[in-house]
């Protein structure tokens, strides 16, 4: 049997990007006859300033999101990080393992960290090591597959590495996960920056598509988007025109077509975009409705995050355990 382990951040509200680029993949995961968890990884949210009532409030939220988007508890393990012990356990584990070149060496770290000392804020260590947390996120759970987007290949890397070493220095201990991303849409870009990813972290970016916003607003950020200057109609060149690309990207990934075959059926940039406006309308729309009949239940959806906490503890612990034992620890 296969298994697969992936998380989300509840650092905002989620957006296009999250679900195109993962949500929808751990659903049809959801689907399959391979043991899936899935995961709030809110103590990644500790790791910038926040505010404590804001990150319960978007955990929540993004419990229930996943839920509405089609994840069912039957089929899957559905959880908050900071509910199972077991990842903070490894996690320290995994720090005595990686080295501090490969954790500096991480692009979100050197991003959010540039990002953090021209505010003039101090740089919070978690920040460094998060990616170790990660890594112990997946490993736990001999985790053979993680389907995430693209930004998230090189934290997988690095998890696939610490594997590797701590097998070969104390024995076979964790399997060695792979990482898989969706066809297109893999890297959502903001629609108003299209060089840049669509980020969920903050509250009212124009070039940002969260799920549950209203069609009206979907529609407004669509048809603002930034497109290409140039003649020639619409082509699929992403180094030339990344706006254009980002939105056949977008339209096929909610369509089911091709990106370069798409471009080929318009001739202006207003027909794409309201076709593009539509289809993440409609896609979106199901996600909305259903999210609404969760959220008027809450206790439903506590019932089954601490369901999900039980069943994760209870497949957590007998590798990290093994873990502890292969390291050198004594046994309580």
């Amino acid at each position: 049997m296969t298994r697969i382990f992936s998380g989300v951040k509840p650092t905002g509200h989620l957006t296009l990007g999250n679900y195109l680029g993962a949500v929808r993949q751990w659903v049809a995961a959801d689907q399959e006859p391979d043991e899936a968890l899935f995961c709030v990884v809110d103590l990644h949210a500790l790791t910038v300033e926040h505010d404590p009532a804001r990150v319960r409030r978007l955990s929540r939220q993004a419990a229930t999101l996943l839920l509405a988007s089609g994840l069912e508890p039957a089929r899957c393990t559905l959880f908050v990080q900071s509910h199972v012990d077991e990842h903070t356990r490894l996690a320290y584990l995994l720090e005595c393992t990686a080295t501090d070149g490969e954790l500096r060496r991480m692009v979100q770290y050197r991003e959010k960290a540039t990002r953090a000392r021209d505010a003039g804020e101090g740089v919070r260590l978690s920040l460094l090591t998060y990616p170790v947390l990660m890594a112990a996120d997946i490993l736990a759970y001999g985790t053979d597959r993680v389907p995430v987007g693209e930004d998230q290949r090189q934290h997988v890397e690095l998890t696939r590495d610490l594997a590797v070493r701590f097998n070969q220095r104390y024995g076979h201990t964790f399997a060695v996960p792979e990482a898989t991303h969706p066809v297109v849409a893999a890297r959502v870009m903001d629609l108003q920056e299209p060089t840049s990813k669509m980020g969920k972290s903050g509250d009212a970016g124009p070039g940002v598509v969260f799920m549950l916003d209203e069609p009206a607003v979907v529609t407004r950020k669509v048809m603002r988007a930034v497109t290409d200057s140039g003649d020639g109609g619409v082509v699929l060149d992403r180094e030339k025109r990344p706006g254009v690309a980002n939105l056949l990207d977008i339209l096929a990934a909610c369509t089911g077509g091709e990106p370069a075959a798409l471009a080929d059926g318009y001739q202006g940039y207003g027909a794409l975009k309201r076709d593009v406006a539509e289809a993440v309308v409609e896609t979106l729309r199901p996600v909305r409705e259903r999210h609404a009949e969760l959220a008027a239940d809450p206790g439903g959806v506590e019932k089954v995050l601490r369901a999900g906490a039980e069943r994760a503890r209870g497949l957590a612990r007998p590798v990290v355990d093994r873990a502890y034992r292969a390291i050198g620890l004594l046994e309580p």
